[in-house]
């Protein structure tokens, strides 16, 4: 049987097909991090560690030995809660078009914020630095003014390129910032288009990002590892309500904190 116990919950095939695809519609643009670090997996629930290629001295059981233990970053597991009226599934059942699934799009909401949260700020139970707080970069200032951001993001990559780091560049921009960037034009032109053509990347909305951060694409530098990726699963249910889940399991580690610079709200 799945982690997930989905056979035990009182859906058809039909209502589990339209809970999946509004999940996947609502994850997609939200889950901003994975828009801009190397991605593995999904591995599965019962991967649990992710093998950083280094060991740690420990005593040895008897003397004229020498021992080590290989150090393993855990997969942390996530979870955003949910409840949906069986009535409105019934009602999709019958071919209803306008479901209430408000309740599974803030979940999906919720835990897509808390990855972006993980990866760019970092979790500190769950032994993860964030993009931003690992930069060994001066933090620049994103500014007030939407019209200054291309010149404060050229001079993020202006330092990363100082530092030996090539291109392309993506841009976490925190979800007010992003609204300015894609209505405010420059001369005529979108503010957005102006950073796509700075960063040789994407601009991205970015639910929890604090102010920006910039990124390189380059590969190598900024590893997520997906266990169970983020699926729905079923807890219980009474008369009225069926009670799901959004679940994944994942960790998330820098090779090479001087790909990014972050700038400040």
């Amino acid at each position: 049987m799945s982690n997930l116990l989905r056979s035990l919950a009182p859906l058809t095939g039909e209502a589990w097909s339209l809970v999946d695809e509004e999940a996947r519609q609502r994850l997609a643009p939200a889950l901003a991090g994975r828009k801009l670090v190397d991605f593995a997996g999904p591995f599965g629930w019962k991967h649990s560690g992710t093998d950083v290629g280094r060991a740690s001295p420990i005593s040895a059981p008897s003397p004229g030995t020498v021992a080590r233990r290989r150090v393993v970053l855990p997969l942390v597991e996530l979870r955003a809660p949910f409840a949906l009226l069986l009535d409105e599934l019934r009602d999709a059942a019958r071919g209803a078009l306008d479901v209430d699934l408000a309740t599974l799009d803030e979940a999906a909401q919720a835990i897509a914020q808390a990855e972006n949260v993980a990866l760019f700020h970092g979790w500190v139970d769950a032994q993860i630095r964030g993009i931003a707080e690992a930069s060994p970069h001066e933090p620049g200032s994103l500014g007030s003014d939407v019209v200054e951001y291309p010149a404060r993001v050229a001079s993020a990559v202006a330092t990363l390129l100082a530092a030996g780091v090539s291109g392309p560049y993506g841009l976490a921009l925190g979800p007010e910032a992003y609204t300015g960037v894609v209505e405010i034009t420059e001369q005529g032109r979108p503010v957005v288009d102006h950073l796509r053509e700075i960063l040789g990347g994407p601009v991205v909305r970015a639910p929890g990002v604090r102010g920006a951060v910039v990124v390189s694409l380059r590969g190598g530098d900024f590893l997520f590892e997906s266990g169970e990726d983020l699926s729905v699963g079923y807890e219980r249910h009474d008369a009225e309500l069926v009670h799901l889940y959004l679940e994944e399991s994942f960790s998330f580690r820098i090779v090479s904190p001087d790909a990014a610079v972050a700038l400040r709200a």
